[in-house]
């Protein structure tokens, strides 16, 4: 009876404890698998557009400048958007723009480490260099001369994330440090090529490696690829003591095949019958001074 009462309790006590450690686990799974995500997440807009809460939990709340600044665009609204899930392309199919330079304020309370995530997508244009803009997070230019479609073509998925930390007061960002005094300003600065402009953003608390991935595009893949073997190529110029003097893009749209050369073809043909009229000339001609 005694040895009965003792067993009792301990079975007990290992059960509890292996209740708590399964439950830590599939805590950690799902915290893993994005799980705690919208917990993390401390402001979100879904610009130009209405309230949303995407696939993640994350909710993206109605768009605050509207009515005060800029433009909300549905234009995208009649395009599928490429590697965005079915649910969220409403994220990438409104945007806020402006003539001039805008942006946000987004409160920031406690010290740590955070991420920005700004969404976008070219729905308008359809060739490079005619949206190109800078983002700048208080005062610090953190994106430079974005164009959409030059990074990613048309109707397609973009997101541009930018890791910072806050500590002690002071705001730190791409190596730059400065003053922070409560509040974060995300501008889309205006620059040479048509309006700045955003589809949607968050802040959450975070590292890089928290933040969901678009899905896969085979196309960028592809010409991912080509830029690290271009990269690499560079890199073994340079240590063979040759550097590349191309100045041709590095990012080139095969449209059909290449147009022959119209001046690489052999004119040799073209000088037989000139050579035969210029002999057949000279006698005439010295027979008509004789007459």
């Amino acid at each position: 009876m005694a040895m009965r009462r003792v067993t009792v309790p301990l079975v007990a006590g290992l059960v509890v404890v292996v209740v708590v450690v399964v439950l830590s686990l599939l805590a950690e799974h799902c915290w893993a698998d994005g799980g705690g995500l919208a917990e993390r997440v401390i402001w979100a807009v879904n610009a130009g557009g209405e309230a949303h809460t995407d696939m993640h939990g994350i909710h993206f709340k109605k768009d605050p400048l509207e009515g005060k600044l800029g433009k909300a665009s549905d234009y995208g609204v009649r395009l599928p958007i490429l590697r965005s899930s079915p649910e969220d392309q409403i994220l990438y199919q409104t945007e806020r723009y402006n003539e001039d330079t805008f942006g946000y304020e987004v409160p920031i309370r406690e010290e740590g480490d955070y991420i920005l995530v700004l969404k976008y997508a070219e729905v308008y244009f359809a060739q490079s260099q005619q949206k190109v803009f800078d983002v700048r997070l208080n005062d610090h230019v953190v994106v430079k001369d974005l164009d959409i479609f030059e990074r990613v073509g048309h109707s397609t998925a973009h997101d541009e994330i930018v890791p910072f930390s806050i500590r002690r007061g002071k705001l730190s960002v791409q190596g730059e440090v400065s003053t922070f005094n409560g509040k974060l300003t995300v501008e889309f600065v205006k620059g040479y090529y048509d309006n700045p402009k955003v589809c949607a953003l968050y802040v959450m608390k975070g590292t890089l490696d928290d933040v969901p991935k678009l899905q896969p595009h085979p196309g960028l893949e592809k010409r991912e690829e080509l830029e690290e073997e271009e990269e690499e190529e560079s890199e073994a110029g340079e240590e063979g003591g040759k550097k590349s003097t191309s100045t041709a893009p590095k990012y080139r749209v095969q449209s059909g095949p290449r147009t022959p050369n119209p001046y690489a073809a052999d004119n040799s043909s073209l000088m037989f019958p000139i050579l035969v009229a210029f002999g057949v000339f000279i006698p005439t001609l010295f027979c008509l001074c004789r007459l």
